[in-house]
């Protein structure tokens, strides 16, 4: 039997075909939602279930005996927490340093000047080329920066993409009659940069924020190229070097050993270390988690404004 809908006001009647369809395309997303969603849910009932049962694979849809020894064991993992503040200011500082140079590179290409043409051809030419790892790190040893605190603010500075979603902003949200009533008034470009378009541009520097401060914070390559200094790496470069310690076989004693007092042997090491690096990957999760929840709305804005034509 057909079914009417009303779509902005007018009755449409579906038929059969239209019902499978809808349960068809309703699966379809329930089985996606399910493939993304169950990893994660599996990594946070690990997190808090019994070592034992979580290394005889028994930890599937709840948690087995619940325990937070995997926590206190993170807690108490000294080098994981300087890391975390190290990605703290790495993340904050970089960021900062990006919006601005992002937001001031989009203003200048969203006005009219000779040779524009060509200069957005050389921008452009970077999202799929670039000179290659290895001349990059030679350039950045002979400029002073390998294994400096500057090289994790400073290294991709400047997103093409992020770059190109501020100009269509710029070019869309703001009219060009502001720009020649400034003009009008005396105003030159910086303070009409300053005084009426950052004003008029915190969308998109929330957008910037978002995109800039999750990519800081989820960069490990970094850290483990131009970083030898251990006190110094990011946590995401320290955390990778946990989950690839417990993958090797023979070479994660000394993770294993952090996890040991006094009291303990190697044995109970490896049952903290067990569910350690399920906490250690929902400790670095949270502040992205965070940040997309209270800036959601913002980067949604993001996503329409990089999908219109600038």
């Amino acid at each position: 039997m057909a079914k009417a809908t009303e779509i902005r006001g007018i009755r449409i009647k579906e038929t059969r075909s239209d019902n499978i369809f809808n349960a068809c395309n309703l699966l379809f997303w329930f089985i996606v939602l399910f493939v993304i969603l169950y990893p994660l849910w599996l990594i946070i009932i690990a997190s808090v279930s019994d070592p034992d049962a979580v290394m005889a694979g028994q930890v599937l849809f709840l948690p087995k005996d619940f325990s937070v020894i995997g926590y206190k064991a993170v807690f108490e993992y000294a080098e994981l927490w300087s890391s975390y503040a190290n990605s703290i200011f790495y993340t904050v500082a970089g960021s900062i340093l990006s919006v601005i140079v992002t937001l001031a590179a989009a203003y200048s290409l969203s006005r009219k000047f000779a040779g524009k043409k060509w200069v957005n051809l050389a921008i452009t030419f970077t999202m799929f080329f670039s000179g290659g790892l290895i001349p990059i790190f030679l350039n950045v040893r002979d400029l002073g920066l390998y294994n400096t605190r500057t090289i994790l603010i400073i290294m991709n500075t400047v997103s093409v993409w992020n770059l190109m979603v501020a100009r269509t902003y710029i070019q869309s949200s703001i009219p060009n009659e502001l720009y020649e009533a400034a003009v009008m008034d005396g105003s030159n470009h910086f303070t009409y940069f300053f005084k009426c378009v950052l004003p008029l541009s915190g969308t998109i520097i929330a957008v910037l924020a978002v995109y800039y401060g999750v990519a800081r914070w989820n960069d490990y390559f970094t850290g483990l190229v131009f970083l030898r200094d251990r006190n110094k790496l990011p946590l995401q470069t320290i955390l990778r070097e946990i989950l690839a310690s417990l993958s090797i076989s023979g070479s994660s004693e000394t993770f294993f050993a952090s996890f040991a007092d006094n009291t303990e042997g190697l044995q109970e090491a490896m049952r903290k270390a067990e569910v350690a690096k399920y906490c250690c990957i929902v400790v670095s999760t949270v502040p992205a988690v965070i940040l997309y929840i209270f800036m959601q709305k913002y980067f949604v804005k993001g996503v329409m404004i990089g999908s219109l034509k600038g």
